[in-house]
């Protein structure tokens, strides 16, 4: 027995470490899930979260848990495909992903552009354009997560499942560490509480990252003692997952090894992302996260997989029959310069002929795949004979439809990128750094892992990876409304232990990069956080809310809701939260502007 002072705040049935009290209790040590967190220089002991992983259950106990439990599961099951474009309920679609990520961060980082400002809801004149209509876009497809989590972390019946409790909580923190990387401070605690209304506090991100890196440990210490349980326990409990999860992974949902691997990659995502502004916790998390196991095969991957949801990817919908979306410039060169294959068969060449409005000369229809410069003033509809920047490359229907891109959670090429990242730092990852780039470039290609052998990647992938220089490649408009702009890639493919840190470090970040095509939201943290990979510079990046300068990129997405109520919160604790005026240039706690090494 030891008495030992516990700060804690009980948020219904999730309790969630807070600073609001400090109670003197003598308990066994050895029975209390304790954990540590520093935040700024003041050291917290609590419960990270009120799991008991431990509770005994009768079979009968267990029986009126899951019937309960039955419906609120299957309204979960709504913010799992919220999490990747789905909204009321339903598999991910064109509407809500365009407005999740078409019409934001695969333009921030620099995958796409919007080639027309006007919409049936709203106008997006620059791709930085702080639109009300569609900058919330993330934040509500955030919000129909929430909302199908939080009630069941907190119905009671959910402490009797208590790995299902720990899956959806992982699931939870992981769609709030996605929304604080896009926007900054929101208010975690409360959204955790299930919170109704205003008056909401704003949580600063260094306090949302340190306690959803508690929260996960507590899930893995919970899904490491489900062995322990009885088997008849763990065969009910393994059919529930499998029911209600597997649209997340597809084999393997029933196995808790799955759900323990996702979240130790997870917290080696959350490591990698402070490595600047916490260098020891970076490394403690990471090294944390690899011993305990993370993924290592395509079987262990998390994501929701058209394949098997009987659904197209929703991009074939936005950019090949609305088209609301096309390559940018940037992506163009990038794919150009490494002779990446994605270049000669994911994005078809221009669907109709371009007139240089310098020199007169055409570029006739189906020559080269076109990309459009960030920040150009896009076209007025979605005609190319009055908008020719639709006639810019698409996707081709037949590789990147028929072959139905999974919309990764984790994919194992981000977690092999990761841990060379983390070998770079002189980190403990189990492996070598060549071993992991060369691996993480095996497993890169978009396709379903079920449509491999029709990869065109997969079989150039050796030429690929033996490319030791880059190709002299300058992307020219064939409008002639902008100058012609050399490659800004100056490094190869092929890995060499010769390079620098810093040259190895490019190489990573811009495998890693194109690998996680097209799910822009872990690329944009990376430009931010490293600089790479290098991309042209945004035209016009004023015509944004006017912070951002020539040269500069944006830093993060401004406070989403525009209501007086959500104003008055931002007044009162946003804006401390953020430490920085509601800008897109203000950054975030760990986009800190020094050099890499």
């Amino acid at each position: 027995m030891k008495k030992i002072k516990i700060f804690f705040t009980l948020l219904g049935s999730v309790a969630f470490l807070g600073f609001q009290s400090c109670l003197d209790y003598d308990i066994p040590t050895d029975d209390f899930d304790q954990t540590e967190i520093k935040v700024d220089d003041t050291i917290y002991h609590g419960a990270a979260d009120s799991i008991d992983y431990m509770k005994s259950i009768s079979e009968e106990g267990l029986d009126a848990a899951i019937q309960a439990l039955n419906t609120t599961f299957r309204q979960a099951r709504g913010g799992i495909y919220a999490m990747r474009g789905g909204k009321e309920g339903q598999t991910p679609g064109g509407h809500a992903y365009q407005r999740q990520f078409s019409l934001g961060p695969d333009n921030y980082a620099q995958f796409t552009v919007v080639p027309h400002s006007d919409f049936m809801y709203g106008e997006l004149r620059h791709i930085y354009a702080v639109s009300p209509e569609f900058n919330p876009g993330p934040f509500s497809s955030y919000e129909i997560t929430k909302n199908a989590f939080v009630p069941l972390l907190n119905r009671p019946e959910i402490d009797s499942i208590p790995e299902m409790k720990a899956i959806f909580l992982l699931l939870f923190n992981y769609a709030s560490q996605e929304i604080a990387d896009l926007y900054g401070p929101f208010p975690y605690v409360d959204f955790k509480a299930n919170k109704q209304s205003s008056p909401f506090t704003y949580n600063d991100l260094r306090t949302i990252y340190v306690n959803i890196k508690a929260n996960v440990d507590t899930v893995l210490k919970c899904l490491h003692y489900f062995e322990q349980k009885p088997e008849w326990y763990k065969t009910k409990v393994q059919g529930q997952m499998t029911e209600h999860l597997s649209d997340l992974s597809e084999m393997k949902a029933g196995n808790v090894d799955t759900w323990i691997r996702f979240a130790n990659s997870f917290k080696l995502r959350m490591a990698m992302h402070i490595v600047k502004v916490d260098r020891p916790m970076a490394k403690e998390w990471a090294e944390e996260a690899v011993r305990d196991g993370v993924i290592e095969s395509t079987d262990d991957e998390i994501g929701l997989r058209p394949m098997t949801l009987a659904i197209s990817h929703p991009l074939v919908e936005i950019t090949n029959t609305w088209g609301d979306s096309r390559l940018s410039a940037s992506f163009e060169s990038l794919l150009k310069s490494l002779n990446h294959p994605y270049a000669d068969y994911v994005f078809e060449k221009n669907n109709s002929a371009f007139v240089n409005k310098k020199t007169g000369e055409t570029t006739p229809a189906n020559t080269r795949i076109v990309g459009m410069r960030e920040g150009v003033t896009p076209g007025i509809g979605q005609a190319s004979g009055s908008n020719p920047y639709i006639g810019c490359s698409k996707l081709q229907p037949r590789p990147f439809g028929a072959n139905k891109p999974p919309m990764y959670l984790m994919k194992i090429s981000e977690v092999d990128f990761l841990r060379a990242e983390g070998h770079l730092y002189g980190w403990d990852m189990g492996g070598s750094e060549s071993f992991f780039y060369n691996r993480g470039l095996d497993n890169a290609y978009f396709e379903d892992r079920s449509r491999k052998s029709s990869s065109t990647y997969v079989t150039r992938l050796e030429e690929y990876r033996n490319l030791e220089e880059p190709v002299s490649y300058t992307y020219v408009d064939p409008q002639g409304i902008v100058d012609d702009m050399p490659s800004v890639t100056q490094i190869g493919v092929k890995w060499n232990e010769g390079d620098s840190p810093e040259v190895k470090l490019e190489k990573i970040i811009t495998q890693k990069y194109i690998a996680a095509y097209p799910y822009s939201y872990e690329p944009w943290v990376d430009m931010r956080r490293t600089g790479y990979p290098k991309v042209f510079p945004v035209i016009n990046p004023g015509n944004g809310d006017g912070s951002l300068s020539e040269g500069d990129l944006i830093r993060r997405m401004p406070f989403p809701n525009t209501d007086d109520a959500s104003i008055r919160d931002i007044q009162a604790t946003g804006l401390k939260a953020l430490g920085g005026a509601d800008l897109q240039a203000t950054r975030l706690w760990w986009d800190v502007d020094q050099p890499n090494f």
